[in-house]
């Protein structure tokens, strides 16, 4: 059973800073790439930053400059640095490992359960 755990939500106030993290669980062959993503009230969840076994990052443009992903592939953790954050990030963010490979040839997508960050004064 493979679990990600995520960790660092809490409350913030703009123009502060906040880092999360999400673990990996269980019995796994090697994890692809990770990420992160968020889901604000009433809004779709969007894509925040994702990065590949060989560090390659990816970003949303709202995030670009402020928001930094790294990864300890040692202990299949991801975080995710938020620099600078404004009252608009405010979301459940959530991790995902969309391409865990449990044993050769099998393939499986998990998230996170989530984790709140309000930014607010």
């Amino acid at each position: 059973q493979v679990q990600l755990v995520e960790s660092g939500g809490g409350l913030v106030q703009p123009g502060g800073s906040l880092r999360l993290s999400c673990a990996a669980s269980g019995r796994v062959f090697s994890i692809n790439t990770m990420g992160w993503h968020r889901q604000a009230p009433g809004k779709e969840r969007e894509l925040v930053a994702t990065i590949s076994s060989g560090r390659t990052t990816n970003y949303a443009d709202s995030v670009k400059g402020r928001f930094t992903i790294s990864r300890d592939n040692a202990k299949n953790t991801v975080y995710l640095q938020m620099n600078n954050v404004k009252p608009e990030d405010t979301a459940v963010y959530y991790c995902r490992a969309p391409s865990v490979l449990l044993a050769p040839g099998l393939l499986k997508d998990y998230w996170g359960q989530g984790t709140q960050v309000t930014v607010s004064s």
